[in-house]
């Protein structure tokens, strides 16, 4: 099983987002219902794995908090663009919570990534573009994002076809609820 975690954007971001799709020679852009926030790409693991990293995302621990986004941007550079995406202003609360959800796979025998974590959107992956199109694409006005309201994150299975990578949710992990009940102080 080839699995992510993410935090999931609203359809109205997800809409909003696909407006900048344009037409352009060897730009595949995501299908709006497929842009996530990655948190943590796990890779291939076997279906026996599920239930130990099931119970560490379970002691993950956070507070609610709000994405707000950036300009666009590509990786690894305007040179050689590769990935086009949007940015999202730095928040420590996501940070912490990106940290912590690799902690709790690291602790379940799962190599990660060794790259820092920059929290951005994918929206679209380049084959053999002219950089200057791409360029062109970076300067584009951007729709007006709201920002968007966190407190649960998901575990991902992804699966690849002919018509890109299909995403299917596997478990969500909400923030603890709240008591009802005030606390005594």
């Amino acid at each position: 099983m080839r699995l992510f975690v993410a935090i999931e954007l609203p359809e109205v971001v997800q809409q909003q987002l696909s407006l900048l799709h344009e037409e352009l020679p060897g730009v595949r852009w995501v299908r709006p219902e497929q842009l996530h926030l990655t948190l943590a790409f796990l890779g291939e693991l076997a279906e026996q794995q599920l239930g130990l990293l099931g119970k560490a995302l379970e002691g993950v621990s956070f507070e609610p908090f709000t994405l707000r986004f950036e300009q666009l941007g590509c990786f690894p550079d305007q040179r050689h663009p590769r990935v086009v995406w949007i940015g999202l202003q730095s928040n420590p609360a996501l940070q912490q919570l990106a940290r912590q959800v690799q902690a709790a796979a690291m602790a379940c025998g799962i190599m990660l990534e060794q790259r820092p974590f920059t929290p951005h959107i994918t929206l679209a992956r380049c084959k053999q573009v002219n950089p200057q199109q791409v360029a062109a694409l970076l300067l584009k006005q951007q729709p007006e994002l709201p920002e968007v309201a966190v407190d649960a994150f998901l575990l991902f299975q992804s699966s690849l076809s002919a018509r890109g990578a299909e995403h299917r949710v596997l478990r969500r992990f909400a923030t603890p609820p709240q008591s009802p009940w005030p606390t005594a102080g």
